[in-house]
């Protein structure tokens, strides 16, 4: 599903366009840092594009989009329709691809959970579950609720990258000094709600995933206009 989001541009959405269609070499190299990629690994942005309307991709057209194909095991078979929304997607010349998460404040990384029906929960739960067996989260946490957002994040690197061997990395871009929407203003601000999420999720710093999935933390000023 190709989502085009109208309106004004602000936080997190407004700073992922301009990261990637202005600023991209500097999004690259903190990317690939983050990730121990080299520091001249280049990375080709598909979305969001200002020749693209700025357009976001969900379900089998953000795959498409990335020229992948899942042999083992489909994202049909895994998730239900309306899946993620991905704020930017990116390949490498290697074949790696980048699946990016971007936020501006704290409360984005708050979600109302799902409304699923019964039989798409049912879909979003078992997949769930492998998740979390798979990093050894116990399986009575809760990935349901305000973070579900964070975790369904987590299930689809599983997907992509465990099930189904696509070299696939999961970004996380923490933009900071956005004052129009109360963003941290540091680092440490983030980190340390960053902390307390991955303790409720029940994550620890190494587990199976854990080398796949950067954050990248960019400041906003460096990106203005004149900056």
């Amino acid at each position: 599903m190709r989502v085009v989001e109208p309106g004004e541009a602000r936080g997190s959405l407004k700073w992922i366009r301009k990261a990637v269609n202005e600023h991209a070499a500097t999004l690259n190299h903190e990317i690939c840092s983050a990730c121990g990629l080299g520091e001249f690994t280049d990375i080709s942005w598909f979305s969001p594009l200002r020749a693209d309307d700025y357009a976001e991709y969900r379900d089998e057209q953000f795959l498409e989009l990335l020229g992948v194909t899942l042999t083992n095991r489909t994202l049909s078979g895994f998730w239900p329709r309306l899946g993620p929304q991905w704020d930017a997607l990116g390949r490498a010349a290697g074949g790696e691809v980048f699946l990016v998460e971007a936020k501006a404040n704290i409360p984005e990384i708050l979600s109302q959970g799902t409304a699923a029906s019964w039989a798409s929960w049912r879909m979003i739960e078992q997949s769930l579950m492998e998740t979390k067996a798979f990093l050894r989260v116990d399986p009575t946490t809760d990935w349901t609720g305000p973070l579900y957002q964070y975790a369904n994040r987590l299930a689809h690197l599983y997907l992509l990258r465990e099930i189904n061997d696509v070299p696939a990395y999961l970004i996380y871009v923490y933009f900071i000094g956005d004052d129009d929407v109360r963003g941290p203003g540091s680092v440490a601000e983030w980190q340390a709600a960053l902390t307390v999420v991955k303790k409720l999720l029940g994550l620890n710093d190494r587990n199976p995933l854990s080398k796949y999935i950067g954050e990248v933390f960019v400041d906003v000023r460096t990106m203005e206009d004149g900056a």
